[in-house]
This record gives C-alpha cells, sequence and structure tokens, in this order.
C-alpha cells in the first residue's frame, strides 16, 4: 500500500516525531493541526485521540489500524483511490489525515454490492459493464460497501476490481468473504485481503448511520469443512468496547458476508453461540440493520425471540442479492454479459440503501438489465402463459416475482379494467428461469460458458388465477405490489384466449 503524499508531508511538519511502529501515532487535520475524540483501533484494543490528536495502544496492535472515521469527516483517498483510514500494525507511518467537512444533504445514500465474485479478468469486465459503467456519473450516493467475496479465490485481481469500483468516485468499504481467504489456518487467511482492504473489522460513521463491518468467516483447519459463520474473540472484544459509545439516534449498520441464519434450513451454517452473543451485543441499539451476502439470492429475514434475539422489535436483517447474479452464469446478450438470473428468479444487479436523520431507512433492488418486453420493471417479474383455451378451467397463474417482496407484501392483479384481486404467496421456482432450465435442457450446444442455475423455491414469489371465461382475445394483465420502502409499484404483461375447435 503506497502512503498518500500528503501524509508524507504533514509527517515532515508535525514536530518530526514519527512513531516507530502504529503502537502509537495522530489524527490531523490538513493543516497539521491535531484532531482530539477521535476513536482509533486494532480489531481489539479502541483508544481516543487526545487534544493534540495523538493516540497510544496499551499493547502492540496485531492487526491493521483504522481511525474511526467521524460524522463531519473525509478520509481522503489512497493511491489506489480507496479511503486511506488504516495502516499496517508494523507501519512506521501512523499518522490519519481527515478532512473536516459539514454535511448538509438530505439523507445518506449508499451503494451496496455483494459478490462481485470475478474469476478473471474476462468477469472483471462484466463486473464494470453490466453493473458499475451505467452507474458512473449518474448515482447520488455518498458511500459504498462489498459485502465479501471481492474476487472468486484469484485475489490477484483486487487491483483490476478496484480499479473498477473506484470509477464511482466514492469512499468504498469492504468486508471479507469466503472466496477472499488465502489457502490458510484462520489466524492467517486474510493476509492478501488485509494487504489491500486493510481491517477486517472495523467502524465508520456518519451523520445517519454508524457501520460496523465484520469478518465472520472461520477457516477451518486442513483436514475439515473448509469454513463456517462466525466471530472470533477480538472481535468481540472490539464490539464490547465500541458499541456503547455509538449514538442511539444513528442506525446501526452490520456489514458481514455470511448470513446470520442458517442456511439451508436444518444445517447449521452459523456458530450458534457466536450469534447469541452477537445478539446479546446488538439488541440494546434501537435501530440496528443486518446487511450480508453470500448466498445469490435475496432474501428478508426477521431475528425474533424464537432465534434468540431479545431486542425491542425484530432484528431485519436484509440478504443482499449478487453483483454476479449466479456467478456470471447463463446465455450472454448481444454484448456477450451472461444473464447472471439468480437461483431465485431475481436479475443480477445491487442494493442502496437510504438513511435519514434519526435512524429510519429505505432499502431497494436494481437489477442490472430489465427483462424483454413488458414483463419485467425494476421491482418484479412477470410470468403468464401466452394462451389458454377459453372457458378451460382456470387452473393458470400469473407470477410475480416481487425482488424486495417480504412475507406481508401486498401483492394484487387484475385483468383489462377489471377489479384487483388478490395474489397468493408461494414458495415455488420462478416459472421464467425454469424456461431458462428448460432450454439449456434441449439446446444441442452450450448456450453459454456456464449454464443459468437450477431454479429454488423463491421467498417473494406471487400467484394469481387467470380469468378464462372472459372474450376471446388478447387481455392484459397488470399486478402491483406495495413495497414498504418505495411505495405502489406496477408492472404488466398479456395473456390471449382462444376458442378450441374440434
Amino acid at each position: 500500500m503506497r502512503t498518500p503524499i500528503l501524509s508524507v508531508l504533514l509527517l515532515s511538519a508535525i514536530s518530526g516525531n514519527v512513531a516507530a511502529s502504529c503502537m502509537e501515532g495522530r489524527v490531523v487535520d490538513p493543516d497539521g493541526d491535531g484532531i482530539a475524540a477521535v476513536r482509533v483501533s486494532d480489531g481489539r484494543q479502541l483508544v481516543t485521540t487526545g487534544d493534540d490528536g495523538r493516540f497510544a495502544f496499551a499493547a502492540a496492535p496485531q492487526a491493521p489500524v483504522f481511525v474511526i472515521k467521524p460524522a463531519g469527516h473525509v478520509a481522503p483517498a489512497n493511491g489506489e483511490g480507496l479511503p486511506d483510514f488504516w495502516r499496517q500494525p508494523d507501519a512506521t507511518d501512523c499518522s490519519f489525515v481527515l478532512r473536516p467537512e459539514p454535511v448538509t444533504r438530505d439523507a445518506l445514500e449508499v451503494l451496496v454490492f455483494s459478490d462481485p465474485q470475478t474469476s478473471d479478468l474476462r468477469e472483471v469486465g462484466y463486473y464494470r459493464d453490466d453493473v458499475v459503467a451505467p452507474l458512473v456519473g449518474r448515482h447520488t450516493a455518498a458511500l459504498g460497501v462489498t459485502l465479501g467475496d471481492v474476487a472468486n479465490d484469484d485475489l490477484s485481481l483486487y487491483p483490476a476490481i478496484n480499479a473498477v469500483t473506484t470509477m464511482l468516485g466514492l469512499p468504498w468499504l469492504h468486508v471479507a468473504g469466503n472466496h477472499d481467504l488465502d489457502p490458510a489456518d484462520d489466524a492467517r487467511s486474510l493476509h492478501s485481503f488485509q494487504a489491500v482492504y486493510g481491517p477486517d473489522t472495523f467502524a465508520w460513521e456518519e451523520p445517519e448511520a454508524v457501520f460496523v463491518g465484520l469478518d465472520n468467516v472461520i477457516a477451518q483447519p486442513a483436514g475439515s469443512s473448509g469454513y463456517t459463520g462466525g466471530l472470533r474473540p477480538d472481535q468481540f472484544d472490539f464490539l464490547k468496547a465500541y458499541l456503547p459509545t455509538v449514538a442511539r439516534d444513528r442506525l446501526l449498520v452490520v456489514l458481514m458476508h455470511v448470513p446470520l441464519f442458517d442456511a439451508p434450513a436444518g444445517r447449521e451454517t452459523f456458530r450458534p453461540a457466536d450469534r447469541q452473543r452477537l445478539y446479546d451485543l446488538l439488541a440494546t441499539h434501537p435501530r440496528v440493520l443486518v446487511l450480508s451476502g453470500h448466498r445469490h439470492t435475496l432474501q428478508h429475514v426477521f431475528h425474533d425471540a424464537a432465534s434468540g434475539w431479545s431486542g425491542a422489535k425484530p432484528l431485519h436483517e436484509f440478504n443482499v442479492g449478487a453483483v454476479s447474479g449466479a456467478f456470471w452464469s447463463g446465455a450472454p446478450d448481444a454484448a456477450g454479459i451472461p444473464d447472471a438470473t439468480m437461483a431465485d428468479g431475481t436479475p443480477n444487479g445491487h442494493a442502496t440503501l437510504l438513511v435519514h436523520s434519526g435512524g429510519d431507512y429505505a432499502l431497494a433492488w436494481h437489477p442490472a438489465r430489465v427483462g424483454d418486453g413488458g414483463d419485467a420493471t425494476t421491482a418484479m417479474g412477470l410470468h403468464a402463459p401466452r394462451v389458454l383455451r377459453r372457458g378451460a378451467y382456470p387452473a393458470w397463474g400469473v407470477y410475480a416475482n416481487v425482488y424486495m417482496g417480504l412475507p406481508d407484501t401486498r401483492v394484487e392483479f387484475r385483468v383489462g379494467e377489471g377489479d384487483w384481486q388478490p395474489m397468493r404467496r408461494v414458495e415455488a421456482a420462478d416459472p421464467r428461469l425454469t424456461i431458462e432450465n428448460a432450454r439449456d435442457d434441449l439446446a444441442d450446444a452450450l448456450r453459454g460458458r456456464d449454464r443459468s442455475p437450477e431454479a429454488v423455491p423463491s421467498t417473494h414469489l406471487w400467484r394469481g388465477a387467470l380469468p378464462t371465461g372472459l372474450p376471446a382475445g388478447e387481455h392484459r394483465v397488470e399486478v402491483r405490489a406495495f413495497d414498504r420502502w418505495q411505495g405502489e409499484q406496477r408492472a404488466s404483461t398479456s395473456y390471449r384466449l382462444d376458442e378450441w375447435v374440434d
């Protein structure tokens, strides 16, 4: 990691006293004046700068040292375009520069990426062209986060991936995923990740929200299963020291890779004791949101007393869909980019988090591409049969995959100008993806480098039975879903009724 020129110039102006290691250091403004009351940590110890901006740890740091960027300050970018807020524990330069900057926005918008999971430079190109390039110069976000699996095991791709991500011109935070690990035991598994992204445990403060990033991938010893979800003792030490200092009028956003809930159901994928300890630490805060990735589907989970959560209201975990969708698989489009639809029928893409003063928030999913015809919007994709026999038993339905749908989301449909009718939530495979599976099965040549994933039951699919007693001809079907955060969303399709002639 190259030391920013600004920091080098400042160090020469700060009394010439440079720390020999990151056991002590200083936080300053661009003029070289110390900034007081800034927290600094090594992922276990937590200290605060004095009036002169100086800090000192009681014990030598064993992990990257980072400044907890306070609200109303900016961390300048380093030579790679990422925020310059950390140092290796043995660094000779352990000063940090923060620029005071008043915040005048109405709300904080965050771009939320998960699992770009690029395996080679070709897939880095997909990441650039499919997801990042359409956002350049068009987003209104002030911060970006990636929820792990930045690469797909080839960690030498980090510089190329970063060159794409930093096109967005945002401070960007990263947590580690299971495909960001070096082949080593847990204590050494993040050497490559830390060399580029620094701390695997960190905090970052904005006026509207506080972000805590946690590596929750526990690499298992050689000869056993590769990894499991959990947290280390040093991470709990940090959380116990830091969380009581978090302002209660801000949203506390926990960033992680492996979901807190076990998936698939019935298989332990997160250590129960670690989950309970984390629950207990978070439960005292009035507003908490967990953002996780890893599963390459999109789902909302509300943790409650049945799972050990003791907070005043259920803990909302948004399991974010993947930038890479189904691992950059599926038939390519005209530009050569794979379809990448996920196994639950959700298009690949990214999420946004909008946080207002006081901690209220709104979430949205943004597909990289919208489907063909009028059967899909950014909010949902529809499927209906093209033609039915007039007068047949009404056993066929219109399906709506409402990507951000919750169990209590109201979804309705109508045919023509008829009355709105409720749709029923079903846990079934998205019919559009099952058709893609059939196309792959029936093709006599490969349709793409990798097939689309086998469709699995979606947690956000609704069905309504199509009437067959209407006059023969084309009938427009309109679906509306009442999104908790984005309001009413609509999409439309059509089907035809034909007379059967013996």
